[in-house]
């Protein structure tokens, strides 16, 4: 795999050190958008230390926004997975990588077949260590590619979970959300970004 190095170099960020407190607590959160939330979920459920992650919306301005509302555009929120997870069991940098490794970092319009605004990506950093962490790796990124990442990081923001048919849908829609993820090609892409 070309990228492996890389892959090695972001879950090597403990090296940064510092960010993690003197005593950590039983658990954290981090907000990530990926695209589909549907794959967001399914890709980061299965992180060794996650204990669960939500399907929702975040970074907008509309409170408790519907899907419908969402895609339909107008409320500035993107797709995005809550991921609450154990300190103790994994490090944010290894959720970052993760994260990384399941999204196109330089398609400014969407991710895969899904396209438009409601589908960017970004990483919504919770404190400041978040931050750091993230703009280290995005320039990590760039610096091993040789072109600019799209994917915003950006400031702290409310999360709101989506309805209720969204979660899990992977698990529950098995079927179903393998047609769509072979459809939409984003197995083909991945492999081509990160090898």
């Amino acid at each position: 795999m070309r990228h492996a190095a890389l892959g090695l170099l972001l879950l090597g960020l403990p090296l940064l050190g510092g960010f993690a407190p003197a005593e950590a607590p039983a658990r954290a959160e981090a907000i990530f958008a990926m695209g589909c939330f549907w794959s967001a979920e399914a890709a980061m459920e299965k992180q060794p230390g996650v204990i669960e992650a939500i399907s929702g919306f975040a970074g907008g301005t509309v409170a408790n926004p519907s899907y419908r509302q969402v895609t339909r555009g107008g409320t500035g929120h993107i797709e995005a997975v809550r991921v609450v997870y154990d300190p103790e069991k994994t490090t944010y940098a290894k959720l970052l990588a993760a994260f990384w490794h399941n999204i196109d970092p330089f398609d400014p319009d969407g991710q895969f077949c899904d396209r438009g605004a409601s589908y960017h990506t970004a990483v919504f950093a919770m404190n400041a260590g978040q931050r750091t962490i993230a703009e280290t790796t995005r320039t990590q990124i760039e610096a091993h590619f040789g072109k600019p990442v799209t994917t915003a990081i950006r400031g702290s923001a409310t999360f709101y979970p989506a309805e209720g048919y969204h979660q899990d849908f992977a698990k529950r829609n098995a079927l179903r959300y393998r047609a769509y993820r072979s459809g939409c090609g984003q197995d083909r892409r991945l492999k081509a970004v990160w090898g």
